[in-house]
């Protein structure tokens, strides 16, 4: 890539502060170099109005579920009636049309800032269990449609086990199984083999939850996380039930079964987080866990309002995700941290604006592997995502951080440079029109499952 220059008219700078006239340089996938204070653009440089952050990083995302959109929202029901739509998706899926789905779907995460995605992938073989010919068939669909969308990609490939705590798999989940932790190791060795050395690729591991996942197989996956240096995420205390069932066959909350298993730590992720007791805030901080909240998703679903001021003050880093893509839009999973936490609390300001921000940024990208990534400044990953202030959300508001966190949405988004290649210029997609190719590959999901 050749090397280029931008010229942002604002830019929030480590340690979190907006700075005027900053002129950013880029060589190849890197930042060589920034300078603030520059009054007005130099020659050649691209101008970005508005306030310039580093690239966005969307900590956990199922890229299937982007196909329940508008159709999974009505009716009563709970978490365990909106699975059961989410399998009649998960069902009719091959390399193909995963592929499709996926790139599409990370488009859309494009246009919203998005330079980092976390896919936590279980779907793993075809429809009984049988693997395809080449057993990381599907998620190597998800790495090209993370780079087809112009995405970094963390594929934190999740063993997946049972269908239940000590429940054997039946139906469509028989497609997220390998057998034991071993058999899932030996697939999971062969997909990090294959990006080994891949700078904008990182396979790490997950623990798909409590449910899934017996404790004494846990120690395999943590293994491996270790071993490879990289992510191990795992879904944690979405639902009251999946806790009263932990604590009935294991006498354990599903942090504690986590802990107890090696499965804590900087390098680990506790997705949701929802129902966490005292002692598990103190787990997670203290072995420095980062907790990725989905404040959108969790809404939807009435899983419930987490303590993420509480899970923060302990030590845990605090990370954002779209999880089943209701909403994607990171401004909105930031803002909904604090609002959410008004309701629950009664009371108002429990979250800064930078550090928010920091949660969708730098934090987000160090919990998916890719700790140079969310900042600006030298030796960064090139990422600039530019914000308008000048629309109907966001004129005249105020400070500019705290325009974007509280009254900015993706739609406010105009350009959108990642690892130094422009993927957003004013607001289009180098892919062309979004919303048709999400459109085409889940009216065919819905047309395989008539």
């Amino acid at each position: 890539m050749p090397e280029l220059t931008y010229w942002c008219e604002l830019a929030w700078l480590p340690p979190g502060e907006v700075v005027a006239g900053v002129l950013v340089e880029t060589s190849g996938s890197r930042i060589t170099a920034v300078t603030p204070g520059m009054a007005e653009p130099p020659a050649g440089a691209t101008r970005l109005a508005g306030l310039t952050l580093p690239g966005l990083a969307n900590a956990h995302s199922h890229a299937f579920h982007r196909a329940l959109r508008g159709a999974a929202q009505t009716g009563k029901g709970s978490f365990w009636t909106w699975r059961e739509q989410m399998y009649g998706v998960a069902g009719v899926l091959d390399p193909d049309s995963y592929l499709r789905l996926a790139r599409a779907a990370f488009a859309e995460m494009a246009l919203a800032g998005i330079t980092c995605v976390g896919e936590f992938h279980y779907l793993h073989h075809a429809p009984g269990g049988t693997p395809y010919d080449d057993p990381n068939a599907m998620g190597h669909a998800l790495v090209q449609a993370a780079r087809e969308a112009g995405l970094r990609i963390a594929l934190l490939d999740a063993c997946y086990l049972a269908g239940g705590v000590r429940a054997p798999l039946s139906g469509v989940q028989l497609r997220f199984g390998d057998g034991d932790a071993e058999r899932w190791a030996v697939r999971a060795e062969a997909l990090a083999a294959a990006y080994a050395g891949e700078p904008d690729v990182e396979v790490g591991a997950a623990i798909h939850s409590i449910r899934a996942v017996p404790p004494e197989q846990m120690p395999t996956v943590a293994a491996f996380s270790h071993h490879h240096a990289a992510p191990l995420h795992a879904h944690v205390s979405e639902q009251r039930e999946e806790n009263s069932s932990c604590v009935e066959q294991y006498s354990a909350t599903p942090v504690q079964v986590l802990h107890e298993h090696g499965a804590l730590g900087p390098r680990s992720t506790a997705v949701h987080a929802t129902h966490v007791s005292e002692v598990d805030i103190a787990l997670l901080g203290q072995s420095r866990t980062h907790v990725c909240m989905c404040p959108t998703t969790e809404r939807d679903l009435a899983d419930g309002i987490g303590p993420a001021r509480a899970m923060a003050e302990a030590g845990s880093p605090i990370t954002l995700g779209s999880d089943s893509h209701a909403v994607v839009d990171l401004f909105e999973e930031a803002r909904a941290v604090e609002l959410d936490e008004r309701l629950a609390t009664e009371r108002r300001g429990h979250w800064r604006a930078a550090e928010l921000l920091q949660a969708a940024t730098v934090t987000g990208h160090a919990s998916l592997g890719f700790p140079d990534g969310g900042m600006l400044c030298p030796g960064a990953w090139a990422d600039l995502v530019s914000v308008r202030l000048d629309s109907v959300r966001t004129a005249g508001v105020g400070p500019p951080a705290e325009t974007v966190v509280f009254a900015a949405t993706a739609a406010d988004v105009h350009s959108v440079v990642s690892g130094g290649r422009q993927t957003v210029a004013e607001g289009r997609h180098i892919l062309g029109e979004v919303g048709t190719m999400l459109a085409e590959a889940i009216h065919e999901t819905r047309r395989v499952r008539a």
